[in-house]
């Protein structure tokens, strides 16, 4: 059975995992992605992680059939070009070129949520559906589609940013520049800052006992939920008010896309399917337009790869470029 790498490259640390060609991950290294120094440098250190790896493993690097690398930001797949990164120095990085100087192998390049949609339709959730996002609820909100095998990033590479379209008009300024983003009012950040806003306006609440006390004192995705569970009427509504939020994005990507299925992942996932999905799920079913009359509906299920979803899914990229090839009819 042929072997590929898969490197995750995260905003201060790389990850990379020798995956099978059935998407089962054999084994792990970490490593600091130091101080930025070049892209040659930056280049150099990815190949010198993926060797290390295979040392580790005791295997050769003829046993490697690619290696793939998810980059938080946005890329030119096609070219193998890295065209921006917000959290590293990178523009118009010809990343794969400067790889292969050091190792004359096939190398894949994509965006890391696209990557971690990959792996979960391959290896995860989504196995043996023709249709799949991924939505992850982490600081911001991550999002891939993938369809019939292949990522779909759109014309330009930029596809797939489901955190930014607007759901308040003229609301929370966001990130990216825009307001009112889906991010900003469902993600594990927003999460935190809705929890503490009802915090302080409900100083009986339950919430405030679970959080601690003095330099213990912490807020977390999980506050307004363990609060909810044992009967806080405030930390019921900060639920509430945050999936009807999350709905409305879903919601948005089920009409405009009806995907066969939604993974949802990200730490927020973690709560259990009575305070999460199920509500979720009851929530996007009554404004789903294939309520009237379609015989099939999206499913909405949590992702099951977690953090490994993006490097299994950086190993994977080169299957769903053979399934672009295939589909677009290159030979």
């Amino acid at each position: 059975m042929s072997t590929y790498i898969g490197i995750d490259v995260g905003g201060t640390n790389l990850k990379a995992g020798l995956v099978s060609e059935d998407g089962a991950l054999l084994a792990t290294k970490k490593m600091p992605l130091g101080v930025w120094e070049s892209a040659e440098v930056f280049a150099k250190t990815l190949v010198r992680l993926a060797r290390e790896l295979l040392a580790e493993y005791g295997m050769s690097e003829d046993s490697i059939e690619a290696i793939g690398v998810g980059i938080p930001g946005l890329v030119d797949s096609a070219k193998g070009i890295i065209n921006y990164t917000p959290n590293i120095p990178m523009r118009e990085v010809p990343i794969t070129a400067l790889m292969q100087r050091e190792w004359d192998i096939p190398i894949y390049l994509g965006n890391d949520a696209n990557c971690a949609a990959l792996g979960e339709y391959y290896a995860g959730a989504g196995r043996g559906a023709r249709s799949l996002i991924v939505v992850t609820l982490g600081t911001g909100i991550g999002s891939g589609i993938v369809v019939g095998g292949a990522i779909h990033e759109g014309f330009n590479g930029a596809g797939g940013e489901a955190g930014h379209m607007a759901i308040v008009l003229g609301g929370e300024l966001c990130n990216c520049g825009r307001r009112g983003c889906w991010e900003r009012y469902a993600s594990a950040t927003a999460l935190v800052r809705l929890t503490k806003r009802v915090m302080d306006e409900n100083p009986q609440s339950l919430m405030w006992k679970l959080c601690g006390e003095g330099e213990k004192f912490h807020v977390s995705g999980k506050t307004a939920f363990a609060a909810a569970r044992k009967g806080d009427a405030a930390a019921q509504a900060a639920c509430d008010e945050y999936l009807d939020y999350l709905a409305a994005g879903v919601a948005n990507l089920v009409n405009i896309l009806q995907p066969e299925m939604i993974a949802i992942g990200g730490g927020v996932s973690n709560e259990e399917d009575a305070s999460l999905l199920l509500p979720l799920r009851e929530r996007v079913a009554e404004v789903d337009m294939a309520r009237n009359g379609a015989k099939e509906r999206t499913r909405i299920v949590k992702a099951q790869l977690g953090n490994d979803a993006g490097i299994i899914g950086a190993a994977l990229l080169y299957r769903s470029a053979k399934m672009k090839e295939e589909r677009d009819g290159v030979v």
